[in-house]
């Protein structure tokens, strides 16, 4: 048996996959929980030689190709595009991850590749889901490190002993930084093992392995350790904030009690 190649790709921070398993005869609705794999059946009116390929499509904003050559993977997007928004705003193959499952030999799994002595159902499953939630999070770990950048600017202005921030730009802040966080813990579920390994012993040990050798928990603990670094940052840019604003109302007030002073003394000796 030929090895089954795989690709990841991060498209987007989220996918409907209920609009897209509509576009594929599946009308129930999906949850954010579960897997739409388009086979090589349902590829069939999308890419012109389907056979032998497939498409693990995760609503965590990740797709894994089987055994698809780029000018395919292009094709599937460009027709997913269609029917769910969130794809607009792909540009590029950013953010994509390798892998290979190959038959014949001794079990091994390395970072490039998982060697079984015979191909099983689950095989497939659990390599895509696991190269799914790493990428995703290579995403995300890129996009927060654009946000310490953001962060060192204000750092830089303070330095200067200065804050030009308002509410609006520290509530956003704030809500990228919580966002991040909730796609990590919701959607890519980080923290949950797919369903495939409860009930089998086999499915759970590879599961296992292949999350520790993409590191995926200690990723996580990094990623949650910057996130609450950035929120702490947010608080004290706040609370400058606010304690700036509070001292402009009071010399506002005190120039108000000043002035009207001054109309008293004016009304007083120098009466109209």
């Amino acid at each position: 048996m030929d090895p089954i190649l795989f690709k990841a790709v991060a498209v987007s921070r989220e996918l409907n996959i209920t609009a897209i398993a509509s576009r594929f005869g599946v009308e129930r609705k999906l949850s954010w929980e579960d897997t739409l794999v388009l086979t090589e059946s349902r590829l069939s009116g999308v890419l012109l030689h389907p056979e032998g390929k497939a498409v693990y499509v995760y609503s965590f904003g990740t797709l894994v190709f089987l055994n698809c050559a780029d000018t395919d993977i292009r094709d599937v997007i460009d027709y997913l595009k269609n029917y769910d928004r969130n794809l607009s705003e792909f540009r590029g193959l950013e953010y994509t991850d390798d892998y290979s499952l190959i038959e014949g030999g001794e079990i091994s799994v390395t970072y490039d590749e998982l060697i079984v002595p015979e191909m099983k159902e689950f095989y497939p499953e659990i390599v895509a889901v696991t190269l799914a939630k790493s990428t995703a999070l290579e995403r995300i770990e890129d996009e927060i490190s654009r946000l310490f950048d953001d962060v060192e600017g204000f750092i830089n202005q303070l330095k200067k002993g200065a804050l030009y921030i308002s509410d609006e730009r520290l509530a956003k802040l704030s809500g990228r930084i919580l966002s991040y966080r909730y796609s990590t813990i919701s959607y890519i579920m980080l923290l949950d093992k797919p369903d495939i390994v409860w009930g089998n012993e086999e499915a759970q040990e590879l599961y296992a392995q292949l999350e520790h050798l993409f590191e995926l928990s200690d990723r996580y603990s990094k990623f949650t350790h910057k996130t609450e670094t950035l929120l702490d940052m947010t608080e004290v840019f706040a609370n400058l904030y606010h304690a700036k604003r509070g001292t402009r109302l009071e010399l506002l007030v005190i120039i108000l009690i000043a002035f009207e002073l001054v109309l008293n003394l004016v009304e007083r000796y120098w009466p109209v």
